[in-house]
């Protein structure tokens, strides 16, 4: 068996069992260059804590969203009563709802490739933000342009300009409502654009799926949709593409 068989069966076999409630791909970062994010909605705040506990003692980062500020406080005052809990570093977003907890020892990938991200609109940025947490901790650098709409098109044209002369390799466009700038994007740059519909918005349609049926038939070739609030997803592939461009 050689060096690649073992590697492969490492990156296969990194598991981590938690009694009955919990089977933890620890080895996500190291096989697919993903990093684990712990979804707490719908988690008590005894298997949070247990979950984020071993991650960070497995890889020394812990990556959680969808967190409210009062769960996110209770579980900081939790993880730093014991070790290695004064050496940890938390970075808590409360309009995102995420959390990054890593500790001391943890360093992050070797920086390679950019992704920008850009909003319809100021209620897009917390679905925005979770794009920004995986893309930054995978070791992509991060361009932002929020609240550039089609409503106003012309904002777009200074933060877009701008992540192309700082050489983004991909662009994720967040956007509510009819979910018509992911289609703008596209059709004026010569880079991959991953469209992230939110539920911003009222009426028919307004939970999202005006926007998502918006991109999904959109004639601009080149773009590529993600499902409602997924800006989870599309980090992970933003990042992806953006660091496969550099390897």
């Amino acid at each position: 068996m050689g060096i690649t068989d073992v590697l492969q069966k490492l990156r296969l076999h990194q598991l981590a069992c938690l009694d009955d409630f919990a089977r933890l791909d620890t080895g996500r970062a190291l096989r697919k260059g993903v990093p684990e994010v712990v979804y707490a909605s719908r988690k008590n705040d005894a298997d949070l804590e247990a979950i984020v506990r071993r991650f960070l003692e497995e890889s020394g980062l812990a990556l959680v969203s969808r967190l409210a500020p009062e769960r996110a406080a209770s579980l900081q005052a939790t993880l730093t009563k014991e070790p290695p809990g004064p050496d940890l570093v938390f970075s808590y977003d409360p309009g995102a709802g995420t959390l990054a907890v890593r500790t001391a020892a943890w360093a992050p990938p070797e920086e390679r490739g950019c992704v920008g991200v850009l909003t319809g609109g100021t209620a897009d940025i917390p679905v925005a933000e979770e794009v920004v947490l995986v893309a930054a901790h995978m070791g992509c650098r991060v361009e932002k342009g929020y609240d550039v709409g089609v409503a106003g098109v012309h904002r777009l044209l200074e933060p877009l300009s701008r992540m192309l002369e700082r050489g983004a390799d991909v662009l994720v466009v967040v956007a509510g409502m009819e979910g018509a700038l992911p289609s703008v994007v596209a059709g004026l740059v010569d880079l991959p654009v991953i469209g992230v519909p939110t539920s911003t918005g009222y009426g028919l349609g307004g939970d999202g799926t005006a926007a998502l049926y918006s991109i999904l038939q959109s004639c601009s070739p080149g773009l590529l949709a993600v499902n409602i609030d997924n800006g989870i997803g599309a980090g992970a592939a933003a990042a992806l593409i953006a660091r496969r461009c550099h390897h």
